[in-house]
């Protein structure tokens, strides 16, 4: 299908409008504007009735309850019962010249709505506040000059990464909300002002589950908020929220609004202009607030607010631009005055992208540009983690892990979950990048316990996660609990594509990448060559599920040396010559190891030395990231050059004393 709004963000800057609440204040508006009567102004003009998600009839049955009591302060009431003065605050965006005016739906959410005892009205203010500003927006468009609206919803009143709402909670009612909208004749989506990124991640969830089920199309943005301390209101840094929207192919813009002035935000921008491969939004505040007389004032001029944009979008390509709290229709036309129509310039590298993003058609060629440094990597609720690691590789640190630590297992089956935590920061310490988590222990729930760690790991860890898991639902669960991009570990052929399948389902969903073993229906490949032709099979697969290349860790597999079977004299060979191999053809592809399989059954000095030996050549072959205990990996020069030669001819088969 065709977008309208993306032919035209991808030909010129566009304009949001601004403020809602700073407008609806000025109304002059009193605590009987916000009576819920049956029928309502807006029940007696509507063009949609739901019985499945909310009907006229579900309003009057709310007017009832209330019985004429006042919800002083629920703005998006005044969809219902005020519609006209909705209607007079877009139109006067839209003569200040806005391209985009979003919906009055700020806090179209159950619990939010709960607190007024109307949570049951999602659906309905979502699908109101849609229906008021698209009347508004054709009023004003023109073939010159076409006007959007965009459904957007707030952060909410709890945090899903500290456990005051569940990922399901968000999911279901942003689902009902953006469902709404959708009916309602929005143009694009958006979850804005947010605060914690694994609500932003059940919101997009929400979204594209919307849009499934309305059988349609739309553009996603998502605006985050950064404080004056620098990072979002939980910690993230502005790199780990990137980086997971990055990992959401139906999140067409990204950028930031609220908190801060321009001035604030301006590293932030220029964050985004340097590493972002998507459109740039951005909605400062009119300036920090100052208290005067009990009330917040915003004191940055419409002109100062035009200034700062026309510097944002000449220095840093940004594409959508507006005002946040404090702004007023002097500030858009401002804006509009200074960036309005302006053409991209060259530095607008995600130009070249916006063919990628699947259903969508664009009636004009994207010109070639150049694209920036794009984060490669995965990343916590707090930081980015790259995967090209210079000089070292990506360490994953494996104690955390149920089949592999003693310590973890003893813990866990006494749910002691702050030695488990406290476990996962000496990992940390250590120097892991990333942590593998299983919570596979014989008699206890997976499921249940792979929730509860998370819980305390998101939190409290700051590296990223591989979530370890065979089973599908376990892998779903862990999905829900972890913000920003986590790593699936993982998928293989052993019993068919179907759970395959499911998995990369899963990791496209949630924006994860993913480990693919070198198992097929015939077992675990040994040779070189059966390891290639498995691993070409699993990027076949993880293309066709729209991952990236570079979220994919091919694990070549290696058996142990330590048991002296004839069979596995020459594995440690066949492994690292598969990474040789795949580096060659595949230079995008990851590759992981859990390194400390070839020592198995030998006593621990010798392991030690075993496992820093072979790793040493498997990442002279390619490897990219291993699972080891980081702090038990030598370096050669802290081997015995004698010891050293003895492990190398292990792992290379060489016989010094064989016979001839």
């Amino acid at each position: 299908m065709k977008s309208l709004l993306l032919d035209c963000l991808a030909d010129r800057v566009l304009v949001y409008d601004g403020a809602m609440g700073t407008q609806l204040q000025a109304a002059g508006l009193t605590p009987d504007d916000f009576v819920l009567r049956s029928p309502s102004p807006f029940s007696l003009r509507r063009e949609v009735e739901r019985t499945d998600v909310g009907d006229s009839a579900s309003l009057q049955a709310v007017a009832m309850r209330l019985n004429g009591i006042s919800l002083d302060g629920c703005n998006e009431l005044l969809c219902l019962t005020r519609p006209e003065v909705v209607a007079g605050v877009h139109a006067s965006y839209l003569e200040a010249g806005a391209d985009l005016i979003e919906t009055n739906a700020f806090g179209t959410i159950s619990y939010v709505l709960g607190e007024y005892e109307i949570s049951e009205l999602v659906y309905d203010l979502a699908l109101a506040s849609a229906q008021i500003a698209r009347e508004q927006a054709d009023l004003f468009s023109t073939s010159n000059k076409p006007r959007f609206v965009v459904g957007g919803i707030g952060p909410g009143t709890r945090l899903v990464s500290l456990g005051q709402a569940s990922f399901q909670d968000v999911e279901t009612s942003f689902f009902d909300g953006f469902r709404g909208m959708i009916e309602g004749g929005a143009d694009a989506l958006l979850v804005e002002t947010t605060q914690d990124l694994l609500m932003v991640k059940a919101s997009i969830v929400a979204a594209e589950r919307a849009l499934a089920a309305c059988q349609t199309r739309l553009p996603i943005f998502v605006q985050v908020t950064m404080e004056q301390t620098g990072t979002m209101l939980l910690g993230s840094e502005i790199g780990a929220a990137l980086n997971m929207i990055e990992a959401f192919p139906s999140v067409v813009a990204f950028g930031l609004n609220c908190a801060t002035g321009p001035v604030e935000m301006a590293q932030h921008v220029r964050f985004l202009g340097q590493n972002s491969t998507r459109p740039i939004a951005v909605q400062p505040n009119a300036g920090l607030p100052i208290m005067e007389k009990g009330q917040a004032v915003y004191k940055l001029s419409p002109e100062e607010l035009g200034q700062h944009h026309l510097e944002f979008v000449e220095k840093y390509g940004v594409a959508l631009c507006g005002g946040c709290c404090g702004t007023t229709p002097a500030h858009i036309k401002a804006i509009s005055d200074a960036v309005g129509g302006h053409k991209h310039t060259a530095d607008a590298h995600w130009i070249k992208v916006r063919n990628t993003y699947p259903g969508f058609d664009f009636s004009t060629p994207a010109p070639e540009l150049p694209t920036p440094n794009s984060l490669v990597g995965i990343s916590s609720l707090y930081q980015f983690q790259p995967y090209d690691q210079d000089t070292s590789f990506l360490i994953i640190g494996e104690k955390t892990n149920a089949n592999g630590s003693k310590a973890f297992r003893e813990m866990l089956a006494a749910e002691n979950w702050e030695g488990l935590t406290e476990l996962a920061r000496e990992l940390e310490g250590e120097g892991s990048h990333v942590l593998d988590v299983c919570t596979a222990y014989v008699g206890r729930n997976e499921e249940k316990d792979m929730r509860t760690l998370l819980s305390y790991y998101n939190r409290h860890i700051q590296v990223p996660l591989m979530i370890d898991s065979t089973e599908v639902n376990v892998i779903e669960a862990a999905l829900q609990m972890v913000a920003g991009k986590p790593i699936v570990n993982s998928i293989n052929f052993e019993d068919g594509e179907e759970r395959t399948r499911k998995v990369l389902a899963l990791c496209r969903k949630y924006g994860a990448a993913v480990v693919g073993l070198t198992i097929d229906e015939k077992g675990m490949a040994k040779s070189a060559d059966e390891k290639y032709a498995v691993a070409e099979r699993l990027i076949a697969r993880t293309r066709e599920f729209g991952l990236p290349d570079h979220d994919l860790f091919i694990d070549t597999l290696t058996f142990t040396l330590g048991s002296g079977d004839e069979e596995f004299r020459t594995s440690a060979i066949a492994t690292i010559d598969a990474i040789a191999m795949l580096k060659k053809h595949y230079p995008n592809v990851n590759t992981v190891l859990g390194v400390s399989n070839v020592s198995f059954g030998l006593k621990p000095a010798l392991r030690q030395v075993l496992n820093s030996t072979f790793l040493h050549f498997a990442r002279e072959a390619g490897l990219t990231s291993a699972i080891v205990h980081a702090s038990k990996i030598l370096p050669e020069n802290k081997i015995e050059s004698e010891v050293w030669k003895l492990a190398s001819d292990l792992v290379f088969d060489r016989r010094a004393f064989a016979e001839a």
